[in-house]
């Protein structure tokens, strides 16, 4: 594709950053790390008709990082050795659970994620995305995965979508200091595509306990996803949003309701009054 004005190139690269795209790379993928070492350049004979200089060495091939070894070598050599592989899905979920249900604090819990290796999603993110907002509040608002504002940030709802949520809460007399946020995934996943199903189930085991560590009156579903992985719901959020349902912690029931996501919404304004009716419900539940 030939961009000829430079408004289109600007749009192109607004358009690549607002998906996330981060870096630029071939069309076919180089390893980098066994890629032989380029073949020296021919000499050329000097003008005047002096000899020719001694052909410079070749570097040394890097050695691959699978060699037997090689973090070792590595460390003594004052660089940080590569990081491992996630296990397979179902060891790492097993993992997952046994960790959440060590955690008897958020702050244990938030420091459990930030070592824990079970999930690929955190070797490509910047930083864990945990919380945001008052811990102690009766309600909590669950959405389903960072962004790439809140990747930069560490911490959720804070691009577009953030700031609508924040105008719809301002609307029932919530804010950040009487509402606690956070997402089912705590990482960004690349480009903002969609988690996967073994990412999810990875995940799902520190969000519900996280859910049970803060122990709110009210939980809110932001979106579909988020009311499938909490609630069970298979119907679509269309058909989900604006009931009531019941989520069990294990040792109480929260009244739990689900809405549309305020991605959603910016991109389907007619339906911010289903949403509005939704938060209506909330603020009506705070006051019983």
């Amino acid at each position: 594709m030939s961009i000829e004005r430079p408004a289109d190139l600007h749009a192109l690269l607004a358009f690549y950053v607002e998906a996330g795209v981060d870096a630029v790379l071939d069309e076919a993928p180089v390893d980098r790390f066994t890629a032989e070492a380029p073949s020296p350049r021919a000499p050329q004979a000097p003008v005047d008709g002096a000899p020719f200089p001694p052909p410079a060495a070749a570097p040394k091939t890097r050695a691959p990082l699978n060699r037997p070894g090689h973090g070792v070598a590595n460390a003594q050599a004052g660089q940080p050795p590569p990081l491992a592989a996630p296990p397979a899905p179902d060891v790492a979920i097993m993992a997952a659970r046994d960790a959440a249900r060590g955690a008897t604090s958020l702050d244990a819990l938030r420091a459990m994620l930030e070592s824990f290796e079970g999930c690929g999603l955190r070797l490509t993110a910047k930083r864990l995305v945990f919380a945001d907002g008052n811990s102690q509040a009766r309600v909590m608002f669950v959405g389903e995965a960072p962004g790439r504002d809140e990747d930069i940030v560490g911490l959720p709802f804070v691009g577009r979508s953030g700031q609508l949520l924040d105008r719809m809460m301002a609307a029932i007399g919530l804010d950040r200091t009487t509402a606690y946020i956070a997402n089912v995934i705590p990482w960004r996943p690349p480009g903002n595509r969609t988690p996967t199903p073994q990412e999810s189930q990875i995940c799902l085991p520190f969000i519900r306990r996280q859910i049970e560590l803060a122990n709110p009156d009210i939980l809110v579903c932001l979106g579909g996803p988020s009311a499938a992985a909490l609630l069970g719901i298979a119907d679509g959020i269309r058909r989900a949003r604006g009931r009531w349902w019941v989520y069990d912690t294990g040792t109480r029931e929260i009244r739990a309701i689900a809405t549309f996501h305020p991605a959603y919404l910016l991109r389907t304004p007619l339906e911010k009054r289903f949403a509005w009716r939704d938060f209506l419900a909330v603020r009506k539940a705070l006051r019983e």
